[in-house]
């Protein structure tokens, strides 16, 4: 049986508890073993990570001290997969750059606040992640990102702000899968809560796609 860890905390706005255990029942679903931990100890003890096929990060802010860092990176490295989303994922362990070099973006923005946006999926592509999912609207912060260009995108959001209209038509991605070493890596941005991500089918859809094809 695939093995996944959640490593679940931090800003407590993202209800890293609720969120987890929303991943948590979605993964048991799909025959995974799951294990939930919430503390970043876990990340100590580098030979357990590498038996686990997938690793969720859901831990907004925060930092990985001492060899937590190293650790996850070298198992991810190894070949278990890493996925997640929202700041959980994408806002985790501010101070780590590998970590972030890992994952291949950065949230650095939320212009508006919480708003409507539409997430686009990139139609020139027939990758399975998106296979069938037409462009839909969320209810979420809609995150501007550092990204790196390597990353495989699947889809996009354009933004229109009124508190930030220099980046007006700015066009940042918001679901993407990459590698790292032989590991599997995706990440999408929105899903600001529990609620918020599994009230909108196509995003719980896709991260549930996306963390099965990162899992080993």
């Amino acid at each position: 049986m695939k093995k996944a860890l959640i490593i679940y905390g931090g800003w407590t706005g993202h209800e890293p508890v609720e969120t987890a255990a929303l991943l948590a029942d979605l993964l048991t679903k799909e025959g995974l073993q799951v294990e939930r931990s919430d503390k970043l100890e876990v990340l100590d003890d580098a030979d357990q990570l590498k038996t686990y096929d997938l690793i969720v990060p859901n831990w907004t802010m925060g930092a990985l001290a001492g060899k937590q860092e190293g650790n996850l990176c070298t198992a991810v490295k190894a070949g278990t997969g890493i996925g997640g989303f929202h700041g959980g994922c994408g806002d985790a362990f501010r101070g780590n750059t590998e970590y972030q070099f890992m994952i291949g973006g950065q949230f650095v923005a939320h212009p508006d606040g919480h708003k409507d946006y539409t997430i686009n999926l990139l139609a020139q592509t027939d990758d399975p992640l998106i296979a069938g999912l037409d462009d839909f609207q969320v209810h979420s912060e809609q995150y501007y990102m550092h990204v790196d260009p390597s990353n495989n995108v699947l889809a996009t959001t354009t933004f229109h702000s009124v508190s930030a209209p220099w980046v007006n038509g700015t066009v940042i991605p918001v679901a993407w899968k990459r590698t790292y070493g032989a590991g599997r890596v995706f990440y999408q941005s929105f899903g600001h809560n529990a609620k918020e991500l599994a009230n909108s089918k196509e995003a719980l859809e896709l991260t549930r796609r996306g963390l099965l094809w990162a899992t080993r």
